[in-house]
């Protein structure tokens, strides 16, 4: 016997809710948008936070608007929410991405190499990619309008907290310095990092007569004669 109409109707609803895979997808937004097609829930949760991104960096927190982020990454309101509750909990989730990756890429500088001096400049090399990444990342880490949310202040606070540990742990274990001198060099190498890796990008740019390349060196240099003048333990 042939399909009734209902039949036909629920077959052709259940196929446009998964993708070929089997991934469970989502309509599109609106015309034009970047949600026009359908998406796995994990692609369009990327969407949605490079969307909010945008939003977030060149608005900042308080001026942005959950419908502009809808519009930015052409879907509907509705999809926005299944995916974040509110504007804070998308928000966080962005913060926390760009947060475990500095961390992540100082940890990585650190182990990329045995020599100190090298380790130092790697270091500071980290906080210089960051700053450059496309999207402006760093301003919702460094340069948040929202330190005044507990959530927001905390995940800011960790980022600090974890790349100082990361550093300090090595000068620590080299030198054998106590742990509070350490944690303070720490500080001192991983706040001048971030200070004028952040300087540079403002005031030369990308494409300056100060490269990257250079303008990390030439920190690393500086970094490293202070540092250096601490004797290495012998093992």
């Amino acid at each position: 016997m042939p399909p009734s109409d209902d039949s036909r109707r629920a077959g052709a609803a259940a196929r446009t809710t998964a993708d070929p895979a089997g991934h469970r997808a989502e309509g599109a937004g609106g015309p034009g948008g970047r949600g026009t097609g359908r998406l796995p829930r994990s692609a369009r949760r990327v969407q949605l936070l490079e969307a909010a991104q945008e939003v977030f960096v060149s608005s900042g927190y308080h001026a942005a608007a959950m419908d502009e982020i809808a519009e930015r990454a052409g879907v509907s309101k509705p999809v926005l929410y299944q995916h974040f509750p509110g504007k804070l909990d998308l928000y966080l989730a962005i913060l926390d991405r760009h947060a475990k990756g500095l961390v992540d890429a100082v940890r990585s500088a650190i182990a990329s190499t045995t020599d100190n001096k090298l380790r130092v400049t790697a270091a500071i090399g980290a906080y210089f990619e960051f700053v450059a990444r496309e999207g402006e990342p760093f301003r919702l880490v460094f340069e948040s309008d929202l330190t005044n949310e507990q959530a927001v202040r905390e995940r800011v606070e960790q980022v600090s907290a974890d790349t100082v540990a990361a550093i300090a742990a090595v000068i620590r274990e080299d030198t054998d310095l106590p742990e509070v001198d350490a944690e303070m060099l720490g500080v001192a190498l991983s706040g001048m990092a971030q200070v004028c890796a952040r300087f540079w990008l403002a005031n030369e740019g990308v494409n300056s007569k100060l490269s990257r390349e250079d303008a990390t060196r030439l920190i690393g240099h500086l970094a490293w004669r202070g540092l250096g003048g601490f004797p290495k333990i012998e093992r």
